[in-house]
């Protein structure tokens, strides 16, 4: 198998992680200006934490799945 039976998973891990890293980053530090017109100055708070947590979900649920193997 190409790179293992586990690589579902762990692409699980990385998208999860990123995906968590990501939102949190646009709430936490958003940029200090619009870099084109229409850009909002800060993230939707709401959104961006709730696709956070789904985030944090995926990638615990993953590395569960690799350490209890």
């Amino acid at each position: 198998m190409f790179l293992g039976k586990d690589l579902i998973v762990w692409l699980l891990l990385a998208l999860g992680g990123a995906l968590f890293a990501g939102n949190l980053m646009a709430v936490v530090r958003p940029p200090t200006a619009p870099r084109k017109e229409g850009d909002l100055q800060q993230a939707p708070r709401s959104r961006s934490l709730a696709m956070a947590a789904v985030g944090l979900v995926v990638a615990v649920a993953a590395l569960g799945a690799l350490i209890g193997r």
